[in-house]
């Protein structure tokens, strides 16, 4: 049965139920909770340095190809390059622009996002609230201006009523799932825009978050959110 939120998700696996719900002890990436509001990290620091690191690497060495492979194709009135050749030239150069696209926006998203990326719900309030690195979305497609902006941020405010879980997967043989926020206009199904929630984490591990934020919006709270497990105001 597909998904009852349109339009659909690619890799959707299932749709999440609304509600307070039995979960287990505390997730790492909660980092912070009161009477309020509860703070949820989506991104480990650490995972994050590392791939900054990585696309750094990755960075470096697809500027050198795509220079090379554009320098090539300037020198094609060398008789000794053949069109066979050239026509390799090309496609290497249009690879490398491919990947250029891709890795740009993840070395920003790794390189200048807000510690963790978090989300912040707020239960007294009916809101989520997100302020997170304009790569940090489901976007393929961008406006050549936006790779001018690395530090570009996404701030907005949303209902929690109209915010509504699914479960997508990552297609690979390791089984990793994603659980993604659908924002919907309000009384419908109808998706306006999707927040990442909790990254690839395996198998029905990745509702625990879900299902944790549900009782916390719920005032159900099946964590103790005073038991010292939370960073203080100051701390968070």
């Amino acid at each position: 049965m597909p998904s009852k939120y349109r339009p659909q998700i690619f890799g959707w696996f299932g749709d999440l139920d609304k509600g307070p719900r039995l979960v287990p002890l505390h997730d790492d990436r909660l980092s912070y909770a009161n009477n309020n509001y509860c703070a949820f990290i989506r991104q480990d620091h650490n995972d994050q340095i590392f791939y900054a690191c990585l696309y750094i690497i990755g960075f470096i060495f697809g500027t050198g190809s795509t220079v090379s492979f554009l320098w090539l194709i300037t020198e094609y009135d060398n008789p000794t390059i053949k069109l066979f050749t050239l026509m390799v030239i090309i496609v290497g150069f249009i690879a490398s622009c491919l990947g250029m696209y891709i890795l740009i926006p993840e070395l920003y998203l790794n390189l200048f996002s807000r510690r963790g990326s978090p989300i912040i719900f707020n239960r007294k309030t009916g809101k989520a609230y997100v302020n997170e690195s304009y790569f940090f979305n489901f976007k393929i497609l961008r406006h050549p201006a936006v790779f001018l902006q690395p530090k570009k941020r996404r701030i907005k405010e949303y209902d929690w009523d109209d915010l509504h879980g699914v479960i997508i997967h990552n297609m690979s043989r390791n089984a990793l799932s994603s659980t993604v926020l659908m924002v919907c206009q309000p009384d419908t199904h109808q998706v306006i825009d999707h927040i990442m929630l909790d990254p690839a984490r395996a198998g029905a591990g990745s509702t625990f978050v879900w299902g944790w934020i549900n009782s916390f919006m719920f005032f159900c709270d099946v964590a103790n959110i005073d038991d010292g497990e939370y960073k203080s105001d100051q701390e968070a």
